[in-house]
C-alpha cells in the first residue's frame, strides 16, 4: 500500500501518537533489555566478564551512572559490538536530556549569528 504525498494531510493518526515526546532511553536500558536479559546473562557474569566491579553494571542498567568509554571498550569487546555503538547512546541520551532541561533558556540567552538564522 502506498500513501499519495496530496493524501498525507488528511490521514488521521490520533490512535498511533500522544504528540508526547518519548522519554529519552538510557545506555542501561539498552544494556539490561537488549544485552543481558535476551542472552540469559546476569549482571554479575557481565561485569566478571567485563573485568569491572558489579557496581559499575548495576548502576548504568539502573540509569544512575553514564557509559564511559572505557566501560564502552569493555562492553564492545564482551558483547562483540564497536564501542561507539555504546558512545554513541550516552550521547545521544545526554543530548536529549540537556536539551530537554536547557531549551528554553537557551533559546533566550543565545542570539543566532544573523547567516545561521
Amino acid at each position: 500500500m502506498s500513501i499519495k504525498r496530496d493524501d498525507l494531510s488528511k490521514l488521521d493518526l490520533a490512535g498511533v501518537t500522544t504528540g508526547r515526546r518519548l522519554a529519552p532511553v538510557h545506555p542501561g536500558e539498552v544494556l539490561l533489555k537488549e544485552f543481558i536479559e535476551p542472552m540469559g546473562l546476569t549482571r554479575y557474569k557481565v561485569a566478571k566478564g567485563t573485568g569491572v566491579p558489579q557496581r559499575r553494571i548495576d548502576e548504568i542498567c539502573s540509569g544512575s551512572r553514564a557509559v564511559s568509554a572505557d566501560t564502552a571498550l569493555r562492553l564492545a569487546r564482551f558483547f562483540g559490538v564497536e564501542a561507539q555503538f555504546w558512545m554513541n547512546l550516552q550521547s545521544r541520551y545526554d543530548l536529549e536530556i540537556a536539551e530537554r532541561e536547557l531549551r528554553k533558556r537557551i533559546d533566550r540567552e543565545v542570539t543566532p549569528h544573523q547567516e545561521a538564522a
